[in-house]
């Protein structure tokens, strides 16, 4: 048996420092290189115990500890889209993460999303503070915060501590305990939180060695493997390689992986079966997202943990995010159907349409669809939004129109698919973060809420309740016109009126005021309204109160539209209904 090095995947929000963060400790400059100084492409990084110990060997030396791991294999991704695609069975084989948290903007989308995936996974992390450099007053420099924090004036070191305190709370309110790693009571319950600066290096001894240490304590086992199984990777990224053809980036995260092996691995539409033809393997400190010639080592084996990239045939349909296996008892193929079948779904029952670009993804919104707006998809699968996908949605309106939505996480929308949506009025979400995604179905669902109430009430007669003014008769009858005073709720034209003694008077055929008509006057209003059967003296007396008249069919809508009104306004609709129960039943006839 054999100690491999823990996986550990970096994610925060986007230009919260990730790359930078390892580009400092690894001295290269891959950020820099990118576009917007952000990632653009999934990356791995073997960090090696030498270099580990170089940068946190004389903290490491002072707490008496003793590093027994050959190094931690770094893997640097845009949001989150690589942690997801390191899945296996409904986990995840990242063994840790680094949360990245800049401590000047705190908890971003993407932070809160990256959260929920830690949790969803059930992962270990710990939260770099990132950018302490930017804090007002605070001198930073490179190697150890605890030594640091030592010269700092107090306000500046105030000022870290209520930066550090508003991320506890915001942990606290995710359903963590935390605090300032030097603080930490019990590294089990708690997430530590490391103040660094990825600008200057400040921070990072004491990053590393407890990545190193608490993988050491609490994963011993799990980092136990037998370096001469048949390997087991998960697909990071599917690439077209100039001279190569399509090319796998893998990590290794169990047992041997050799040139000439047959693997299977998933694909879009079926599993693969191909033999390894080369594996190159970037230089120590090199990114597995360079891509010349002489970054690559090409080799005739590995040993887990490691990042590979795999040169084999019929690669094309290779899907990113899906289990890959040595094949060898004939097995294989089964387990990575059955894998893939776990995540790609088909049912009978009601729910969204969801769509994404690997795997990994897929399954990561599926469960945070499921975990924070109680939604399970219809059908779940990878590629992008078809003309099929939008009908398959109008099917579902006639069971659910608030679940018959397509969401497109991190994937295209199809022209075709595009056009019968808008033709058939089907929602599509597209997006590249969960929590936005979730967001806009929810603000959307409310919006559909909304309008049908809308709907709903614009058939209804709504209660009104209004005085007939003294001294303002403008017309005895044929209509009669007269100034009201509006007590509760809203008149509109077209309601028929009774009087107190609940006899209908007649309809409000219009709404004036200062000469000009209206169509709602509401509470506190004073306005003249014409009422056909109306005749003052006879049906309608002054100082009396009048009231919308309400069939009886109607009061059971309203019960169910009672959040549309406020409680004077239900309290009028019961005094109405017991108006009502006056009439003669011959009464109720228009």
């Amino acid at each position: 048996m054999k100690t491999r090095q823990p996986i550990v995947t970096v994610l925060g929000h986007v230009d919260h420092g990730k790359t930078k963060l390892l580009d400092k400790i690894r001295g290269t400059t891959i950020a820099e290189k990118e576009a917007g100084a952000i990632t653009q492409h999934i990356g791995a990084t073997a960090m090696p115990i030498e270099l580990i110990e170089r940068i946190a060997g004389s903290l490491m030396q002072r707490y008496g500890f003793e590093a027994n791991l050959p190094g931690l294999l770094f893997i640097d991704t845009p949001g989150h889209a690589a942690f997801t695609s390191l899945r296996e069975r409904g986990g995840s084989i990242a063994d840790m993460a680094v949360l990245v948290v800049d401590i000047m903007q705190g908890f971003q989308p993407q932070t809160l999303e990256a959260i929920s995936i830690l949790k969803a996974f059930k992962t270990p992390f710990v939260v770099a503070a990132n950018k302490i450099d930017l804090l007002h007053g605070w001198e930073s420099m490179e190697g150890e915060f605890s030594e640091n924090v030592k010269r700092q004036s107090k306000d500046a070191a105030k000022a870290v501590d209520e930066k550090i305190y508003s991320i506890v709370g915001h942990l606290h309110k995710q359903g963590f305990q935390s605090e300032r790693f030097d603080r930490c009571a019990d590294f089990k319950k708690q997430v530590p939180i490391v103040p660094i600066s990825a600008k200057t290096g400040e921070g990072l001894p004491e990053l590393l060695m407890l990545l190193i240490g608490l993988s050491q304590r609490f994963l011993e086992k799990r980092l136990s493997i037998d370096e001469n199984e048949p390997g087991k990777g998960t697909i990071l990224e599917v690439k077209e390689e100039k001279g190569l053809g399509k090319t796998v980036d893998v990590i290794l995260y169990s047992g041997v992986l050799k040139v000439n092996d047959k693997i299977v691995l998933g694909g879009r539409k079926h599993v693969l079966e191909t033999k390894v033809r080369a594996l190159l393997m970037p230089l120590p400190l090199q990114e597995i997202r360079e891509q010349s010639a002489d970054k690559f080592l090409n080799v005739k084996e590995v040993h887990a943990a490691v990042g590979i990239k795999i040169v084999a045939p019929g690669l094309e349909e290779a899907l990113a995010g899906s289990p890959l296996m040595v094949e060898e008892s004939g097995e294989e193929k089964k387990a990575v159907e059955k894998e893939i079948a776990t995540v790609k779904k088909e049912t009978d029952g009601i729910g969204p349409i969801l769509k994404a670009d690997t795997l990994g993804s897929l399954e990561a919104m599926a469960v945070l669809l499921e975990k924070e707006a109680k939604l399970k998809p219809k059908k779940a699968d990878v590629g992008m939004v078809t003309r099929r996908d939008v009908m398959e949605a109008v099917a579902e309106k006639e069971k659910d129109p608030l679940k018959a939505v397509v969401f497109a996480f991190n994937t295209r929308v199809e022209e075709t698919a595009l056009k019968e949506a808008e033709k058939n009025k089907v929602k599509i979400l597209s997006g590249s973060v969960v929590y936005k995604l979730i967001e806009d179905y929810t603000d959307w669902v409310n919006e559909q809420r909304e309008k049908k109430k809308k709907e709903s009430l614009s058939k209804l007669t709504l209660p009104v309740k209004m005085r007939f003014m003294h001294g303002f008769v403008f017309r005895h009858s044929k209509p009669a016109v007269v100034g009201v005073k509006i007590l509760e709720g809203k008149l509109r034209p077209g309601i028929r009126v009774l009087n107190e003694n609940g006899k209908i008077v007649g309809r409000v055929s219009g709404i004036q005021v200062q000469g000009k008509s209206i169509e709602r006057a509401v509470k506190g209003q004073e306005v003249a309204v014409s009422i056909d059967k109306g005749v003052v003296g006879r049906n309608l007396q002054e100082n009396r109160v009048l009231y919308s008249y309400i069939p009886n069919s109607q009061f059971g809508e309203l019960a169910q539209l009672k959040n549309c009104f406020n409680a004077d306004e239900q309290e009028l609709i019961g005094e109405i209904q017991l108006l009502a129960k006056k009439m003669p039943k011959n009464e109720e006839a228009d």
